[in-house]
């Protein structure tokens, strides 16, 4: 029983910036952990329930979901953000796969990548305040535990593109498919439960991220990274809240 809580535990370190006083969390485990991270969704996800539940009543939908994105990011640690930054600089300005994996390891953030945080979060802020009201939380939850369940299937069908170098070489190409089995199906009970007979449509939205954006970086740069991985979590989130916005 204490295995599954300590990859629980290095899972919500890992992907937060929850202070986690854990004895024997091993890094290693990562690939192992990382069938956990679609209830590491579902913790950030019910903390934004839980604050928009509290501040709707007396700022309106509008400044609520800005406060709303605000706490998630400030509780992720901005991890995903910096993913989608690094990534938009790598792709939109290396022209081959070494310049893309040089940038991918520069801390610095360009033009691309300003441009494509600003844009995220402006239009997680603009879809979650066009969602009906009555489905802002079952989608809010959803597209958190949605997003996080990508990492699994490419780290199991893609290799590390920079070796064993960063967090993502801990990841690709070491997941294992029970991993993957088991983080879907949390997924995938969770999802259903919040949004029913609606839940197929983000669903398939994401597992078509999922897939296309996996083409993409075997094609560009020959593997996934860390940052790939924070990327398509990010385009997951934005995915599933269209879904939402879609239906009115």
């Amino acid at each position: 029983m204490i295995e599954p809580l300590r990859d629980m535990a290095l899972a919500m370190q890992f992907m937060t910036r929850v202070p986690i006083r854990f004895r024997s969390l091993d890094p290693s485990r990562l690939n192992r952990a990382s069938a956990w991270f679609p209830l590491v969704g579902l913790f950030v996800g019910g903390l934004g329930a839980v604050c928009y539940r509290i501040v709707v009543p007396h700022l309106g939908r509008p400044l609520t979901v800005l406060v709303v994105v605000l706490v998630m990011l400030i509780v992720t640690g901005g991890l995903h953000e910096d993913g989608l930054a690094d990534c938009a600089d790598a792709f939109g300005g290396g022209w081959t796969r070494e310049d893309r994996l040089r940038i991918l390891k520069d801390s610095r953030i360009g033009s691309f990548g300003a441009i494509a945080v600003v844009l995220s979060l402006g239009a997680r802020i603009l879809l979650l305040a066009t969602l009906p009201a009555g489905t802002v939380l079952s989608y809010l939850v959803s597209a958190q535990v949605l997003a996080r369940w990508t990492p699994l299937p490419l780290g199991a069908i893609l290799q590390p593109a920079r070796g064993e170098e960063g967090q993502g070489g801990r990841i690709a190409g070491k997941t294992s498919w029970f991993a993957v089995a088991l983080g879907t199906l949390l997924a995938m009970v969770v999802v259903c439960y919040f949004l029913q007979f609606s839940a197929w449509r983000p669903i398939a939205a994401v597992s078509a991220v999922a897939t296309f954006s996996g083409m993409y970086y075997q094609r560009r740069i020959g593997g996934v990274t860390g940052d790939c991985m924070g990327a398509t979590i990010q385009i997951s989130e934005i995915a599933v809240y269209m879904c939402g916005a879609w239906m009115r």
